[in-house]
């Protein structure tokens, strides 16, 4: 199976694993990848940590876990190839709008959305590479 064949059909939950230029950690939730090509993933993100930190140091691991039972699920490690800020094309890839009940803030702040190769592909546990 295609690996955007795999994220259509399975949900979980994904986390995005990134450092800055010192190697200080940061890791975020973030939803499935959309696939520009079969090499290709992007992702979209406020200017925070990970933001900041991808502008830093390219690299980044994408942690997959599929609902249910077990540890399914798939490593994407990541090379940040680009970047564009064209909130058109970011409203068009959106899955879903956020709008935080607290601040009522509804996707006010600027969004980005950033590229990466993908380098390799682990399963959840193990070290077999799946490319």
């Amino acid at each position: 199976m295609r690996l955007d064949e795999y994220f259509s059909v399975n949900r979980g939950y994904g986390v995005l694993a990134t450092s800055d230029k010192e190697a200080v950690v940061n890791a975020a939730l973030y939803a499935s990848p959309h696939f520009l090509d079969e090499k290709t993933v992007a992702f979209i993100m406020a200017d925070k940590h990970t933001h900041q930190n991808i502008r830093q140091n390219p690299s980044a691991v994408y942690v997959f876990k599929e609902e249910g039972e077990g540890y399914k699920g798939k490593r994407l490690y990541l090379t940040r190839v680009g970047e564009s800020e064209d909130q058109t094309l970011i409203s068009n890839l959106r899955r879903v709008s956020h709008c935080w009940p607290v601040t009522k803030d509804c996707d006010s702040e600027k969004r980005f959305l950033v590229s990466f190769r993908i380098d390799k592909v682990l399963p959840l546990v193990g070290d077999k590479e799946e490319r």
